[in-house]
């Protein structure tokens, strides 16, 4: 078995492992479902999520260290990851080979040469990675206004450095060195009063936008495995449907179809992990390179090659992702895996100029701010934006949540859908609750998201605390929102008509949907006058009210000039007479000539914003089709105190 064979049956078990992990991400007690399977795996392997996430947030949540061995193993094999591990970049390779297997071998040598726009991915690496960084950016040039101690330790290691650099260096000029330490240090002083107090620059974790890990997790979570659901083979105890999956679709396909006219395009140009991969791979021990420095240039060692990383040349150790192809189709021995340089060079820094670097910096620097420019985490905030239990406050949130789908994939009832842009660019993708979808609202006994979630964007949470029971009793249970009655289009309040579904419904104890029952008068369409009746029966003149129209229980009879007012429940009508109920029959009968008035019993549902924990279970039963009569906003919601409504009792 050669190490190409090796590498092939690699790439196939861990894209299985990846396959089995989705599939397995539904509650259940079943050995093919969530039963302890570290389904969060190879997300944690990512070092790329556990970089942004400690430099957005300064801490790194537990599994995330996984990602410290993959790190460890580049700097002794290289860039092993994307060649032997990553299953996206397993589909790029099966699809590119599928692409170009008629191809002859000098068009595949021609497909698979270095591009210079494979540093592309390098400038969306920094691009990302500032985003991430900002806040601590802007904290380190406030330190002058904050933490005086910290700052002057700073300028003193900054000056000591300034002097061991001048006195190694025999030409340097202490005045030009002492000149640009003073300019540093008026920038740095001018910077930190011209953001002391600025609050629009807080971090904002983007990686998951393009990171191939979130983004395959995604794509076959939320798309793929919905499609699943349709067919026979339905993985999930009901189809799956999730909202504004279309954008999520379209860009995974274009990833995978690109490899039609460039095998691995996305790693090639787009992928952040890889480029990181590529900085960290200039370290490696073990490389490819060539033993002799006598190569004959047939190229035949760039026909397959899925890195395009030069290997004729001076291979570029940065873009080398370990396929081991060249190792095959070398008809003359020269390539090898070895400590020792390449005979024929090595080129290891990416091809990224000083002004490349700047401009994706700056552009990362300058994007939160600009995209919070219209205040919707401040008070222009989106009261749709409803996240699951257990989120973090919004800010924090998008700090850490990486759009990767776990938790919409775990959710039972299927209300945990990828956000639009109703949180702002920022916010695509995110987790937010759509009660119309789905089998029920967020249960009340579910505490999964908050579990599952692999960077504590929802913390875990748990039953006792998502109810405010035991030790969580005085601050009560956890809110993600409060529900609404739109009395415009509510059947009881804008139609006269009998609905008390949302209040049936409620799962909170007490409720927190009450009714008031009132009676109103229908227009029957022409005046009922009464030609006979005793004490349940009351037969009209000449008029046809319609069989047992009034017969639901719901409609009542009252008689007008009378003395007494009191509504009988009508038990059945037919053509020209009604029926009351035995329970309070008239003790005077109607007389000949009296108005009858037909009044139907409503219960108006009414929210009590005390008891609403915002569960969502009343928007999804409510009867109305499309826009619900009772909808949940996030007021009111535990995560963000200035969302509370000002009420008091």
């Amino acid at each position: 078995m050669n190490i190409v064979t090796t590498r092939r049956i690699c790439q196939g078990f861990f894209f299985v492992l990846f396959l089995w992990f989705c599939s397995v991400t539904t509650l259940g007690g079943q050995w093919w479902q969530l039963r302890g399977w570290p389904v969060n795996w190879i997300i944690q392997l990512d070092p790329l999520v556990g970089l942004a996430t400690l430099l957005s947030t300064r801490t790194v949540y537990a599994g995330l260290l996984w990602g410290l061995v993959t790190i460890v193993l580049t700097i002794i094999l290289g860039r092993f990851f994307c060649g032997w591990i990553c299953p996206f970049g397993s589909i790029h390779q099966f699809v590119g080979f599928l692409a170009k297997r008629k191809r002859s071998i000098p068009e595949k040598i021609k497909l698979n040469r270095y591009h210079p726009g494979q540093s592309i991915k390098y400038w969306i690496l920094i691009f990302l990675l500032t985003v991430s960084t900002l806040e601590l950016a802007i904290d380190l040039i406030r330190l002058p206004e904050t933490n005086r101690l910290l700052f002057g330790i700073l300028v003193l290691a900054i000056l000591t450095w300034m002097i061991l650099k001048a006195v190694r260096q025999t030409r340097s000029n202490p005045k030009k060195l002492g000149f640009m330490f003073l300019i540093f240090m008026a920038i740095w002083l001018l910077l930190s009063t011209l953001f002391n107090g600025y609050q629009t620059s807080a971090a904002s974790l983007q990686i998951g936008l393009l990171d191939p890990i979130p983004l395959v997790y995604r794509s076959i979570n939320l798309v793929i495995l919905s499609l699943v659901d349709r067919t026979s083979v339905s993985i999930s105890t009901i189809p799956r449907a999730y909202d504004g999956t279309w954008l999520i679709a379209a860009i995974f396909l274009s990833a995978v179809l690109l490899n039609l006219t460039v095998p691995r395009f996305y790693c090639r140009f787009i992928c952040p992990t890889g480029a990181m991969f590529g900085i960290l791979s200039r370290l490696a021990i073990w490389r490819m390179g060539k033993t002799k420095n006598e190569c004959v240039d047939c190229h035949l060692c760039e026909k397959n090659c899925e890195g395009a990383c030069s290997p004729t040349s001076q291979i570029r150790i940065n873009e080398c992702i370990l396929c081991m192809n060249c190792l095959n189709e070398c008809r003359h021995n020269l390539m090898t895996y070895q400590i020792a340089p390449s005979a024929s060079g090595e080129i290891l820094a990416p091809d990224l100029s000083r002004r490349q670097f700047l401009a994706s910096a700056v552009s990362g620097a300058a994007a939160i701010p600009m995209l919070r420019v219209s205040g919707h985490l401040g008070g222009n905030w989106d009261p749709a934006l409803v996240r699951p239990p257990g989120a973090l406050p919004e800010k924090a949130f998008l700090s850490r949540c990486i759009k990767c789908g776990q938790c919409m994939r775990i959710c039972p009832t299927n209300v945990i859908h990828p956000a639009g842009l109703q949180g702002g660019l920022e916010g695509l993708w995110t987790p937010v609750l759509n009660f119309r979808l789905g089998t029920s609202g967020c249960q009340l006994n579910c505490i999964a998201c908050g579990n599952l979630c692999p960077t504590a964007a929802i913390r875990p949470i748990s039953i006792d605390e998502r109810l405010g029971r035991n030790r969580y009793a005085e601050q009560g249970p956890i809110k993600i929102g409060t529900a609404f009655v739109d009395r415009g289009r509510c059947l009881p309040w804008a139609m006269d008509r009998p609905c008390i579904v949302c209040q049936e419904n409620c799962p909170v104890s007490p409720k927190a949907i009450r009714t008031r029952e009132v009676f109103n008068t229908i227009d029957t369409g022409s005046k009922l006058i009464v030609a006979k009746a005793d004490a349940l029966y009351i037969e009209f003149q000449g008029t046809d009210p319609g069989m047992n129209q009034f017969a639901t229980g719901d409609y009542y009879a009252v008689v007008l000039s009378s003395t007494d007012h009191r509504p009988r429940r009508i038990v059945s009508n037919w053509e020209r007479g009604l029926r009351v109920a035995d329970g309070l029959p008239f003790e005077s009968p109607p007389l000949p000539g009296n108005r009858i008035e037909i009044q139907i019993r409503l219960q108006k549902p009414y929210v009590d914003p005390k008891h609403c924990i915002g569960c969502g279970v009343c928007e999804h039963e409510c009867p109305v089709p499309g826009k619900r009569a009772i909808r949940v906003t996030a007021d009111n919601e535990s995560r963000t105190p200035e969302h509370a409504l000002l009420l008091k009792r």
